[in-house]
């Protein structure tokens, strides 16, 4: 028996497997996110805690020992703990928009590109460079008491299997210090992000395997046990998304638009991240949105509409939803996939009140496509296309999706993440898993020829719809300045 542990950003959960890659028993517990004026934090001890119940509710539930675990979860933030593993604060979520200026000015001055050129990697406000920079200035005794800056997965290892110090893997190091040619850190970005005095906090990059020790709740001790690689690249593995050209679409919290790759090019438009897999000279071309699913949450909470519901009003409703459209990006800290924008904020056309929540439910279901579209053409998808995470579970949405992107979609179901934390884990101990008939799609979703024509035309309106929006916030933010 095989377990994947998924510690995600508002869940955490934990799978069990057989050797076939058949889902044995899956367990879950929510954990919360402190929201407040732009912060966005959650409690480490939580999180743990969490872990530890998931694991011991799903051993609970199938029989035998668990012979591997493997270990995957959000990346980016700042999950700051002394040398056990203990928090040293909150952690603060890759959700966070504290560093909103800081990444402004950055790229005003060109350093956000500068960084990209070297590390294939675009800063965002909720990512480690401007999280710690800005802790650097309005926190400096938090960095001070800290033994390392980590990442969520990395937490929870060193304290599942009681380690002497912090590890990290190379995908989650990827974003933003991790070279991709040498997979080790370039402490040139260290210091153009004024951070070389705090080098220390840069947690070891290896591949982190160990074996349960005596706090492994839920794994007897000396279970075997892999870090990493983080929640994107995971899916991607358990999707089977390894041939070059190939991509994936993770429709979850996070929208994430990713595409296996051997060429490493950095020339490009700095938005988006290379990340570095186990594999050398292999990255997957990163394109991860602020807000998928969690912006269809936020309209379905306002318009007092139940997820069940959801495909029922999008029957009830042509595409173009009647005029109303959406512009998704909801986030706190703006966007970051295919581009960097911290202050820009979502937008609702067409609305009158003719308008029904159908309306509403299906605009906002497109604009979610149409920005996954931008994201998987900026990462330069050319193959086959799998799709995965929460919003899988509407048929409806799913059958939207493969209009509004034109494409197939490789339909994967269950704990895509666990099943790839599970894969990489099994690979790095060098017992031999069928990873094809692990990652066996459970449908395909043709797309509809007279709806993708139309579609395309609405991508193109979007497109320029959000040219405006983004020159006019440019604009904006000359005046407010003076210039």
């Amino acid at each position: 028996m095989y377990v994947g542990i998924d510690v995600g950003t508002s869940m955490v959960k934990a799978a069990a497997f057989d050797g076939s890659g058949r889902e044995l028993a899956v367990a879950a517990r929510p954990v919360g996110l402190a929201l407040h004026g732009g912060f966005v934090e959650q409690d480490m001890d939580e999180v743990y805690g969490a872990v530890v119940a998931v694991l011991e509710e799903v051993t609970s539930r199938v029989p035998g020992p668990v012979e591997l675990a493997g270990l995957t979860g959000q990346g980016d933030g700042v999950w700051l703990v002394d040398a056990e593993g203990r928090p040293v604060r909150r952690a603060a979520s890759w959700m966070d928009g504290r560093a909103h200026a800081l990444v402004d000015e950055w790229l005003a001055n060109g350093t956000v590109e500068a960084v990209f050129r070297r590390t294939g990697s675009a800063m965002f406000p909720g990512c480690p460079g401007p999280l710690l920079a800005w802790l650097d200035s309005h926190e400096p005794k938090s960095l001070d008491a800290a033994t390392a800056a980590v990442y969520c997965k990395d937490m929870v290892f060193q304290r599942l299997t009681g380690s002497a110090r912090a590890m990290t893997d190379v995908s989650d190091a990827s974003m933003p210090f991790l070279d991709p040619r040498t997979r080790s850190y370039d402490n040139v970005v260290v210091e153009l992000l004024g951070l070389t005095h705090r080098r220390r906090l840069l947690a070891p990059v290896s591949d982190p395997v160990a074996t349960a020790g005596t706090e492994g709740a839920g794994l007897p001790p000396g279970t075997r046990i892999a870090n990493g690689p983080y929640d994107l690249p995971a899916c991607a593995l358990g999707a089977g998304v390894t041939a070059p050209g190939d991509g994936l679409l993770i429709v979850g919290t996070c929208l994430a638009g990713l595409v296996a790759t051997d060429d490493l090019d950095l020339s490009g438009e700095p938005a988006g991240l290379y990340i570095s897999t186990d594999r050398a000279d292999h990255w997957l071309r990163a394109m991860p949105a602020m807000v998928g699913t969690a912006a269809l949450d936020w309209v379905l909470s306002t318009t007092g509409v139940r997820h069940d519901e959801v495909d029922g009003l999008l029957a009830e409703t042509p595409p173009g939803a009647n005029g109303v459209s959406v512009l998704p990006y909801f986030a706190p800290s703006g966007e970051r996939a295919p581009f960097v924008e911290p202050g820009l904020r979502a937008e609702l056309r067409g609305v009158s009140l003719e308008s029904t929540r159908a309306d509403l439910i299906r605009a906002t279901c497109e604009g979610i496509g149409f920005a996954a579209r931008h994201c998987l053409e900026a990462a330069g998808l050319e193959g086959s296309l799998a799709v995965c995470g929460g919003g899988t579970r509407s048929p409806a949405w799913m059958q939207l999706l493969a209009d509004v992107l034109g494409r197939p979609l490789r339909v994967v179901e269950g704990e895509v993440g666990a099943r790839g934390a599970v894969l990489a884990a099994a690979e790095r101990y060098g017992i031999p898993l069928d990873a094809e008939t692990w990652t066996r799609p459970t449908a395909v979703v043709e797309p509809d020829g007279r709806r993708a024509s139309y579609y395309a035309k609405g991508y193109a309106e979007h497109l320029n719809r959000l040219a405006e929006v983004r020159f006019r916030g440019k604009d904006n933010s000359l005046n407010r300045k003076g210039t």
